[in-house]
């Protein structure tokens, strides 16, 4: 009697672990590996949300008059609005209820946004004479570009370790058929 139960716990032992495994190789199968290429891809995906609100943002600040300091915080604020929306969008079209699609694109962008902004605003800071340029003058968006890029190179890493460990664009992955 003792040894059937033994051998009953073990084959239960031995289908739960094995259930486990089948587990995993299904969730891999569904996150991306955490290749540079798909970081960069997801780093790409954040830099144009993040363009798109920053220079939103500057044509705002600078069409109402604005001074740096104001022009600055909207133009972040539309980074972090234009970077969730466009994860908003693509996971709201696999189906997704409104309230999880939210969380989603917060769990996905928060940190690869935090990082992009302030490596994108860090650069305009320190270059001389940026912060005072105009959107006619080439300075503004020569610094603006290269401020993206090195921003870009930054985040990349960040974004692949975040995916690495199952964050970030790797949430987004699951949602994307």
């Amino acid at each position: 009697m003792q040894h059937e139960a033994h051998t009953a716990h073990h084959e239960h032992e031995a289908h739960a672990q094995h259930e486990h495994h089948e587990h995993e190789a299904h969730a891999h199968h569904h996150a991306p590996a955490a290749t540079w290429s798909v970081a960069a891809r997801a780093t790409l995906h954040c830099l144009t949300g993040c363009a798109i609100g920053e220079v939103l943002g500057m044509v705002v600040g600078t069409a109402f008059g604005w001074g740096n300091l104001p022009t600055m915080v909207l133009a972040i604020v539309l980074a972090f609005f234009f970077g969730y929306s466009l994860t908003l969008r693509g996971v709201l079209r696999a189906g997704v209820d409104f309230r999880t699609a939210l969380r989603v694109a917060l769990a996905a962008d928060t940190l690869s946004i935090v990082v992009m902004e302030l490596i994108d605003n860090g650069v305009i800071l320190v270059w001389p004479s940026a912060m005072d340029a105009t959107l006619s003058d080439a300075l503004f968006w020569i610094s603006l570009v290269i401020s993206l890029v090195i921003a870009f190179v930054v985040t990349t890493p960040v974004n692949k370790w975040t995916i690495g460990r199952g964050k970030g664009h790797a949430v987004v992955h699951q949602y994307h058929h």
